[in-house]
């Protein structure tokens, strides 16, 4: 028997793909795992390179190092591999720490937060995640010189770093059977107040309008504790 949820869902999907902020969020996700790979290169090069000049150095100052050494410089090399591998991959980003993070990472860790939360997330939520993500992206510059201790940063956090990931999770803790009654139409509308909260702050940070994004007050409740109930 065709499922036709399956299917609406799989078209849905395709044309976000297609739209022109999905084609964005896939550019960065590339960029991202691309800027990974080269810092584990260099990384993985400058070991190696240490461990050649150090295992030469100890055959000119102390004598030949011998089969055994070169085994040892072998092992070196593998190990500093492996670690610089493990050291290297991105932790994976979790709502939880989204509070401690540094400003200056915090809208492209949210953003890849919110990536790994796709699967649970209906399809018109997904694409204005994807909206939400270029204008993550638009912020991230904007927030590079602001000070943790200004009230324009601590908005910024509070919007990027708890509002919008306990938007995400109220919205999961709804049991599946009850999601279409209402709580699917409150995160879509949620997600769209927060891409229109996103590009205000953005516009008021890159004009250094700092006083009126700390003083406007137009903080969002996106709780949903009635969805939850």
């Amino acid at each position: 028997m065709i499922d036709s949820d399956l299917i609406i869902s799989k078209a849905e999907e395709l044309i976000r793909r297609a739209s022109p902020e999905g084609r964005a969020a896939a550019r960065r996700r590339r960029e991202r795992r691309k800027q990974r790979a080269v810092r584990m290169m260099r990384r993985m090069f400058l070991l190696t390179l240490a461990i050649l000049v150090a295992a030469v150095a100890w055959g000119l100052i102390i004598g030949p190092i011998g089969g055994t050494g070169v085994m040892a410089v072998a092992l070196g090399i593998v190990l500093s591999w492996v670690g610089t591998i493990l050291f290297t991959a991105e932790p994976e980003a979790r709502a939880e720490q989204l509070p401690q993070v540094p400003l200056k990472a915090l809208p492209n860790r949210t953003e890849q937060w919110l990536d790994t939360q796709r699967p649970a997330l209906p399809a018109p939520a997904n694409r204005l995640i994807d909206q939400i993500g270029v204008r993550l992206d638009g912020l991230a510059p904007c927030v590079q010189h602001l000070d943790e201790r200004e009230p324009a940063a601590m908005e910024v956090r509070r919007l990027v770093g708890e509002e919008l990931p306990e938007l995400v999770r109220g919205y999961q803790r709804v049991p599946q059977q009850l999601r279409r009654q209402g709580p699917d139409a409150q995160l879509v509308e949620g997600l769209r107040v927060v891409e229109s909260e996103l590009a205000r702050m953005t516009q008021q940070l890159a004009s250094g309008d700092l006083d009126k994004l700390a003083t406007q007050g137009k903080y969002l409740e996106l709780k949903y504790r009635g969805a939850e109930e």
